[in-house]
């Protein structure tokens, strides 16, 4: 993991391998942004007209190296661009600051030590440029540099150096601090989403949550398939029965105190989804190593609420299986009895997440949180409505969900609220069971959502995450997301967490 400090050094006289500035869009061209005083200064206040003639106008995403001339300690200077620059006296957006920190860490691979002099007016900013730079310098290199490789790739960027953060300030360390445990979480859901199916089985995912348990002082319980099939779980259990890896249901506690109140985190976590006897199409298998994607993002919030000591419970309940056809497998037209007691006539074994996370909505219920929430890969209906970036927001509660958008807009992450239309609940009806797990084809996203809702417990507030667009990114990387996993919805779920700790929910 990338080291992060923060340097009371100078621009000018810090020792780094690069030193990193911000340039923004102005009226009349590219400008240089506040934090790179002194670095303008070794250009002879001509920094922005040097970046123009190089073709620099400042805009999100650009990334522009250049030597260092005399009076500056690190050899390269990069400028990244921020975007519009703020009208006087203005701050510059704190996803701005994050994506160019992660841009700049991208381009810097290979590096050892690099100053990021972008602007920091507050602890927020601190806050944003550490996040964006220790999540841009992610790399999944875990199989690669075998015996018989070339090994060509570059380590990432060893250590962020942030100057203008104040050190000795406690809001500007304390912003840093959890910015470290955030990324580190986030990154760790990154490795999982990565990790090749035949390694990441639902008893491997399990090992891997009980080992960050013992690490961080959470309680873990692990009910596999014999526990699973003595309480009940005929979600779980008839997702999981065609595989030769056999699921689990893996319960995560964090407590503060007796008296805090209670997020419970739900997550679908299926390790490899062929589809099952509904068996996917050619093209649509490749990635499917990332539909735990929702499990794993619960995972880290709960081991990132533990590291910094939130003032509230969080309970995750991770709903592993691998969903594979065989003679064994679950066929359309079974009916499965749930944990709740409810059956579900099984219409389409490529709808399979709604079967694990009804079974686990209902396990946390019983325990009454004052709110769940949970996070899946769920439909691509929902990739339909709101594109590969943007995950969306369904809940029983208007205010709840409205939060849940407020909060993720504040840490970056794109979302959308969604309704549950109560029209779309007719098309689930079963002849056969009290519920079909397919239901209309159109507003298939929602759907789902009506679907999870049958198994959430009475008056519990409760909203669901839909992910499966921005969960895992296929094409170039840009600002702080990698190629592959990018631990959607972490940040979110965090700040949820800290935002019921602190009582000002509403």
């Amino acid at each position: 993991m990338t080291a992060l400090t923060l340097s009371t050094a100078g621009a000018a006289t810090l020792r780094a391998d690069a030193i990193v500035v911000g340039v923004a869009k102005g009226a009349k061209g590219p400008v240089v942004a506040p934090g790179a005083e002194a670095v303008d200064k070794a250009f002879d206040g001509k920094l922005a007209s040097v970046l123009e003639t190089l073709g620099a106008a400042g805009a999100e995403g650009e990334a522009t190296k250049l030597p260092s001339p005399a009076g500056l300690k690190a050899p390269v200077v990069l400028a990244v661009g921020l975007g519009a620059a703020p009208e006087k006296n203005g701050s510059y957006d704190a996803e701005a600051l994050r994506r160019a920190a992660g841009t700049a860490a991208r381009v810097l691979t290979g590096t050892k030590k690099a100053a990021f002099a972008l602007p920091i007016s507050e602890a927020a900013d601190t806050a944003a440029i550490a996040e964006g730079a220790l999540l841009g310098a992610y790399a999944f290199t875990a199989y690669q540099g075998g015996a018989d490789a070339k090994g060509s790739g570059k380590a990432p960027l060893a250590e962020v150096a942030l100057l203008g953060a104040k050190p000795r300030d406690k809001a500007h360390k304390a912003a840093a601090e959890r910015a470290l445990a955030l990324a580190e979480e986030i990154n760790r859901a990154r490795d999982l989403i990565n990790t090749p199916p035949n390694d990441l089985t639902p008893e491997a995912f399990a090992a891997v949550a009980s080992a960050a348990g013992k690490e961080h002082g959470l309680k873990v319980q692990i009910l596999d398939e014999k526990a699973l099939v003595k309480g009940g779980f005929g979600g779980i259990l008839g997702v999981g029965q065609g595989s030769a890896n056999p699921p689990r249901l893996v319960k995560l506690t964090y407590t503060h105190s007796r008296n805090a109140k209670t997020l419970a985190l739900v997550g679908k976590g299926i390790t490899y989804d062929s589809g099952g006897i509904s068996l996917k199409p050619a093209g649509h298998n490749e990635t499917m190593k990332c539909d735990m994607s929702g499990a794993a993002a619960v995972f880290a919030a709960v081991v990132a609420a533990a590291r910094l000591g939130l003032p509230v419970n969080v309970t995750g309940w991770l709903a592993l299986a691998e969903n594979m056809p065989s003679g064994t497998a679950t066929r359309p037209g079974d009916v499965l009895r749930m944990y709740s007691g409810k059956t579900v006539e099984v219409l389409n074994t490529d709808a399979e997440g709604r079967l694990v996370l009804g079974d686990a909505l209902w396990k946390a219920s019983e325990e009454k949180p004052d709110a769940i929430v949970d996070v899946a890969t769920l439909t691509g209906a929902m990739v339909l409505a709101l594109g590969n970036r943007t995950f969306g927001i369904m809940a029983n509660d208007d205010a709840f969900r409205t939060a849940i958008h407020e909060i993720a807009d504040e840490v970056g992450e794109q979302s959308w609220p969604m309704p549950l239309p109560a029209e779309l609940r007719k098309g689930m009806d079963s002849p056969t069971a009290d519920i079909a797990n397919m239901g209309e084809r159109m507003g298939g996203g929602l759907v789902a959502g009506l679907f999870l809702q049958e198994f959430v417990g009475e008056g519990i507030t409760w909203a669901h995450l839909d992910i499966a667009g921005p969960a895992f990114h296929e094409g170039a990387p840009y600002g702080y997301t990698p190629k592959g996993g990018t631990g959607s919805s972490v940040r979110t779920l965090v700040r949820l967490a800290e935002r019921m700790g602190a009582g000002d929910l509403g």
